[in-house]
C-alpha cells in the first residue's frame, strides 16, 4: 500500500487520503460494514416482532 507520492510531506497530499486509497480494501470495508447494517436490522426486526406478538 505505501506512500502514494514521490515526496513524503503532507504538502503534497490534495485531497483526501485514508489507509486503503488505490486497493481493494476501501470497498471491502464497506461491504462488510454493509453486511453488519443488514444483519443489525435483521436481528432487531425479529426481536420487535416477538414482542409485539406478545400484545396481539
Amino acid at each position: 500500500m505505501g506512500f502514494p507520492y514521490e515526496e513524503a510531506s503532507w504538502s503534497v497530499v490534495d485531497g483526501a487520503m485514508f489507509m486503503g486509497w488505490g486497493s481493494a480494501m476501501p470497498g471491502i470495508y464497506t461491504a462488510i460494514a454493509a453486511g453488519i447494517c443488514v444483519a443489525v436490522l435483521i436481528f432487531g426486526q425479529i426481536t420487535e416482532m416477538r414482542k409485539a406478538r406478545q400484545y396481539n
